[in-house]
């Protein structure tokens, strides 16, 4: 669904990421896990065409994304759900959910994505900068949603989050996997919450991919090492 192959991006001079390689499958979740400052938000927004591809190859579904603007990498079934969330602050919840729509062409937002977050029903009158960081991030990614995707993008989606939020979360996450057939791809601080949802866990180290492992086989406490300060 997702192919990244041999992906370089650079911030002028200074090379951050140097040759990625991950796939993605139909339905599968990938978490990308690691420290802050080894690439992870660089790939997301390398991704989306929000930073440039120096080299390499991004393809969705066969189609080639590497030249392509954001709006229409979105059109073609890619949703970002940026790291510290990024909502309109000043609109109300419907509003925010209401931006998403604009790729698919709808003007009503649709009752599942409601069902999937009852709270942004009961407080769809209210603005988003009333929200907590929980209820924000669930606007988020209801918003991302309603582009109807094919794959979805979450960048540090637990970030000030409480616990409890993230195990509703992480529920949330697999749920919209299984219902709506997308490819998920989490990059990723907190290891549990990466374990209780991703079918593959990958490291990324400096730039490079060190680590790709299938949940079954992973090694918490190797893990862990990467991502320790």
């Amino acid at each position: 669904m997702l192919a990244i192959n041999d992906l370089h991006v650079a911030y002028g001079q200074s090379e951050v990421l140097h040759g990625l390689n991950v796939s993605v499958a139909p339905n599968e979740i990938v978490a990308i896990m690691g420290r802050n400052g080894m690439g992870k938000t660089t790939l997301m927004k390398s991704l989306m065409g929000i930073v440039p591809i120096k080299s390499g190859s991004v393809t969705m579904d066969g189609d080639e994304l590497g030249a392509l603007p954001s709006y229409d990498r979105v059109a073609k079934g890619l949703a970002y759900v940026p790291q510290g969330r990024m909502i309109f602050s000043t609109m109300t919840v419907k509003e925010n959910i209401e931006t998403g729509l604009v790729v698919s062409g709808g003007s009503e937002v649709p009752e599942d994505i409601y069902e999937l977050f009852p709270v942004l029903l009961e407080m769809k009158g209210r603005r988003g900068g009333n929200l907590s960081g929980g209820q924000q991030q669930q606007l988020a990614i209801a918003r991302a949603l309603a582009t109807k995707p094919k794959v979805l993008l979450l960048d540090e989606p637990t970030e000030g989050i409480q616990p409890s939020i993230i195990k509703d979360m992480a529920k949330t996450l697999k749920r919209i996997r299984d219902e709506r057939g997308l490819s998920i791809v989490v990059s990723e601080q907190v290891l549990s919450f990466a374990l209780d949802i991703a079918d593959r866990v990958l490291v990324i180290e400096n730039g490079e991919i060190v680590r790709d492992d299938p949940r079954d086989s992973v090694d918490a406490a190797q893990i862990s090492k990467f991502l320790s300060v």
